[in-house]
């Protein structure tokens, strides 16, 4: 366990060390958050989200990517060091590789269609065009991506069944494609969604993460765990500089490379069940934005006077940090409960 403790301080120093001339390097670039009146998936204004949000202008969008590029980096340099060292990478699939490839791919895929997304909005948006991605584009890309990672899961790892704590294990062969790639999407867009406030995605990943570390270890699975870790070191260094008021956010570069990930870190480990538990906060955010959706789309009306979740308590008048840390308060308490299912037979 002390090389995986070790890849974490490792990553959180590189991290710490780069951060603020990533910073600096955002601002020269005008990677910002662009003053403007932003629309729903209707293109119709927000202005309660406006209200609450339009002192973040300025502020430098992108800072998933550092992270997204140290952790691939140092991933892939432990693994080196695994190998010079007559390591064995031990895996609990038929091939090692495979897993590499799958977990990598996503990371990677996620965090590109992110960044396009996030350059449509900075550079590339216009007063009379919608901003950044249409969401139906958006979730088409997203699909697309989901299900080439989905038929690796079900090809070349030969995952196909789902374990129901107390029910039992459930084979659903070429279904499992299908349930695996609405998993990927809806948690990618889940963290997006979270991601509106300084620090609640970051803080409530993190915390889901480490219910992950704890399962990857007791399987003894290398890939998932060398992984978790120098995210994880990642990710605590872009939080300090993310907490309420946020010197930096994530964009979408981050938010769906991270959320896609840590969807299918829980696929791999064969727990998608207690992946919707411990990342709860996640499902909630997105549950309520998806109702309010429905309710515009097809009864014409609001179901909840906004959403998601976190900006409704905003309007009833929580302050940001107060709803954070309640929010990584709940997460703590998902994360147990989803770790006690987890490990039921």
């Amino acid at each position: 366990m002390a090389v995986y403790f070790f890849a974490l301080f490792i990553s959180f120093i590189i991290n710490s060390a780069l951060i603020i001339p990533f910073i600096n390097f955002l601002y020269r670039l005008k990677f910002q958050r662009v003053h403007q009146k932003t629309r729903d998936v209707f293109n119709k204004s927000t202005p309660v989200y406006d209200r609450y949000h339009s002192h973040k202008t300025g502020t430098p969008v992108g800072g998933g990517l550092l992270t997204v590029i140290t952790t691939v980096f140092l991933f892939s340099f432990f693994l080196l060091l695994f190998i010079l060292f007559n390591r064995p990478i031990q895996s609990n699939y038929p091939s090692v590789i495979s897993e590499i490839k799958i977990i990598l791919f996503a990371f990677i895929s996620f965090a590109l269609l992110g960044i396009y997304d996030d350059l449509r909005k900075i550079f590339f948006w216009q007063k009379d065009q919608f901003f950044g991605l249409r969401l139906r584009h958006k979730l088409l890309f997203e699909t697309a991506l989901a299900l080439i990672i989905s038929y690796w899961l079900f090809s070349e790892l030969k995952i196909d069944i789902v374990h129901i704590p107390f029910f039992g294990v459930y084979e659903i062969s070429y279904f499992y494609i299908l349930f695996s790639a609405f998993t990927i999407v809806a948690f990618a867009n889940a963290v997006n969604i979270a991601d509106g406030l300084d620090g609640l995605a970051a803080g409530v990943l993190m915390i889901a993460l480490a219910s992950f570390w704890i399962i990857s270890r007791s399987i003894l699975d290398v890939p998932s765990s060398l992984f978790i870790g120098i995210w994880l070191g990642g990710l605590i260094a872009f939080l300090y500089f993310n907490i309420w008021p946020a010197r930096l956010h994530l964009g979408d570069a981050g938010a769906l490379s991270f959320g896609a990930t840590f969807a299918v870190i829980g696929l791999i480990l064969g727990k998608a069940f207690s992946l919707s538990i411990i990342g709860g906060v996640f499902v909630i955010e997105i549950a309520s934005s998806l109702i309010q959706l429905i309710g515009k789309k097809f009864l014409k009306r609001k179901i909840f006077p906004v959403a998601p979740l976190h900006l409704w308590l905003q309007l009833r008048g929580w302050e940001e940090p107060k709803i954070v840390m309640r929010f990584w308060v709940i997460s703590i308490l998902f994360s147990v409960f989803g770790l006690m299912l987890a490990f039921l037979k």
